[in-house]
C-alpha cells in the first residue's frame, strides 16, 4: 500500500479524497480492517480505495463518517473533490483517465477536450440544447480541472489525432478560433503530448464513425470512450477495444507527421490573423 505521504493530494479530486480519508482514519488510530468492520465494506474494499485502485461511492463516504464521527466532513469532500461537475454518463471515464498512463484518441468534429482553452470549450458545452447558464459554468470548470492531469508530476502520455475539418470549424469568432489553435501549438511543446492532423485528402473514412479515446496502463489499453448521441459510453470489453485500437492505427497511417501537423496548424493561425 502506497503510505499516505506518498499521496499528492494535489494529483487528482480522488487523491486528495484518499489523503483525507487515510488522515482521519490514522488519527482516530484505525486500521483499514476496523473501519471496514465498522462500515460494512471489506477489508480489501478499504485497501484498494486508500492505494486508489478503486473510487468510491458517496454512500461510503457517507459510512466513514458516521465510522469516524466527522459530521459530514468525508461526504461534502466527496462532492466537492470528485467529478460532480460533469455530465453523470462521463463521470466513469474520467476515473478511468486519471489513472492512464496514455490516451491515445480520435476527434473528427472539434478540439478534443483535454486540449480546449476555456472560451473554446464554453462556446461547444453551451450549445447543448435547455442548458442552464449555471450548468454551463460548472461543465466548463469540471473540463477544465480535467486538464490538470498534464500538470502532475507524472503526466500521461496525450496523442491526439484531429480531423483538418476541426482546424477550420467556425466555433467562436476569430479571436476565439485563433487563441484555440495557438494553444495547440504551446501545448503540444509539452513532452508528452502530439498532435496529428488527418488531411481531407486522406480519405479516412472509419473516422467519420465518430470519435473516441483510449486509456493505457503501462503499455495495456485497458478502457475506452466512445462518442455518441446524445450521450457517449465507457468500454471495457477487450474486443471492442481491439477494434478501436484498429481503428485509430488506421487512422495514424493517414496523419500528417507531427512537425508538419503542427507547421499546418500554424498556417491556419496566420490565415485568421
Amino acid at each position: 500500500m502506497t503510505p499516505v505521504n506518498e499521496i499528492n493530494p494535489h494529483e487528482s479530486p480522488r487523491a486528495l479524497f484518499v489523503f483525507e480519508l487515510r488522515r482521519y482514519r490514522t488519527a482516530a488510530n484505525l486500521t483499514q480492517k476496523q473501519l471496514a468492520e465498522r462500515i460494512g465494506f471489506s477489508e480489501s474494499m478499504v485497501a484498494m480505495i486508500e492505494s486508489l485502485k478503486r473510487v468510491p461511492s458517496q454512500r461510503f463516504a457517507e459510512l466513514c463518517d458516521q465510522a469516524l464521527n466527522l459530521d459530514g466532513t468525508m461526504t461534502r469532500l466527496y462532492v466537492a473533490t470528485t467529478w460532480h461537475r460533469a455530465p453523470e454518463h462521463f463521470r466513469p471515464w474520467l476515473d478511468e483517465e486519471q489513472d492512464a498512463t496514455a490516451l491515445r484518441g480520435w476527434e473528427p468534429m472539434v478540439v478534443p477536450g483535454l486540449l480546449q482553452t476555456e472560451a473554446y470549450a464554453r462556446l461547444i458545452l453551451a450549445a447543448e440544447p435547455g442548458v442552464k447558464p449555471e450548468e454551463v459554468d460548472e461543465r466548463v470548470a469540471g473540463r477544465m480541472q480535467r486538464q490538470t492531469i498534464l500538470q502532475r508530476d507524472d503526466p500521461p502520455f496525450i496523442s491526439a489525432l484531429i480531423d483538418e475539418a476541426v482546424l477550420h470549424r467556425p466555433i467562436g469568432d476569430t479571436e476565439v478560433r485563433r487563441e484555440q489553435l495557438t494553444y495547440l501549438l504551446e501545448i503540444a511543446q509539452h513532452p508528452q503530448v502530439t498532435i496529428q492532423v488527418v488531411p481531407y485528402t486522406a480519405q479516412a473514412l472509419c473516422g467519420l464513425l465518430g470519435g473516441f479515446i483510449i486509456a493505457e496502463r503501462n503499455g495495456s489499453s485497458y478502457a475506452a470512450y466512445v462518442e455518441g448521441q446524445p450521450n457517449g459510453r465507457v468500454v471495457e470489453d477487450r474486443p471492442t477495444i481491439a477494434r478501436l485500437l484498429r481503428r485509430y492505427d488506421a487512422l495514424s497511417s493517414e496523419a500528417i507527421p507531427f512537425r508538419q501537423s503542427l507547421k499546418l496548424i500554424h498556417e491556419v493561425v496566420d490565415q485568421d490573423g
